[in-house]
């Protein structure tokens, strides 16, 4: 259940009945998609039109992380294509008159994106994107937080989140050892570098 000050924030940024982007960052199992969902089943009728546009499309397809020796450290910061990211928030922004902007997604069962999954209608008054580098500012991602209405950070407990992220490796077919591992050494990197960012966001969203 989202808190009613979440949502009145929500419903400050479609006041002005123009389109806005919102972005939800934190790190690896803090709840971002979920958060997503639920805004969206909140706010969706009201927005008219709501989409949530994952960061997570942009990921590296594994062929071209082999390719570049980062297959082991897929999810660091360097294994999406940021500059793509950005430019599909710069068309979403732009929302071209009659233009149905589409957006890839990531298919967890293949660990693949998928291009042009998300169609994000022209009346669309909301855009939720997710992901965990929208507040770096190293290279390409240092363009996205100026492209967002609003970015809130998404914090949980780091025990809590460690154990959601074993499940879900373990989910999608590793092994509980390979689990710990790929969490140990290949999550929480990122997630300290990600929690490094928290200060950059407008709100700290608590579950």
């Amino acid at each position: 259940m989202i808190a009613q000050p979440y949502l009145e924030r929500i419903h400050a940024l479609l006041a002005s009945g123009q389109r806005r982007l919102l972005g939800l960052v934190g790190p690896p199992g803090s709840g971002k998609s979920t958060l997503a969902q639920q805004l969206f089943e909140a706010v969706g009728e009201q927005a008219g039109l709501c989409v949530v546009v994952p960061m997570d499309g942009f990921h590296l397809a594994n062929g071209e992380l082999a390719r570049l020796g980062r297959a082991a450290r897929k999810g660091a910061q360097d294994t999406f294509d940021s500059a793509g990211y950005v430019a599909l928030l710069r068309r979403l922004q732009a929302n071209a008159p009659g233009e149905v902007v589409y957006a890839p997604a990531f298919d967890r069962s293949l660990e693949e994106p998928i291009a042009g999954a998300i169609p994000v209608d022209p009346r669309a008054r909301l855009v939720i994107t997710e992901g965990n580098y929208l507040l770096l500012r190293e290279g390409a991602w240092a363009q996205v937080q100026p492209l967002l209405d609003e970015t809130w950070y998404v914090e949980v407990e780091r025990e809590l989140r460690q154990s959601r992220l074993v499940e879900r490796h373990m989910r999608f077919g590793r092994t509980l050892e390979a689990a710990r591992d790929w969490v140990a050494h290949t999550d929480e990197p990122n997630a300290r570098l990600i929690e490094a960012t928290a200060v950059r966001a407008n709100l700290q969203f608590r579950w």
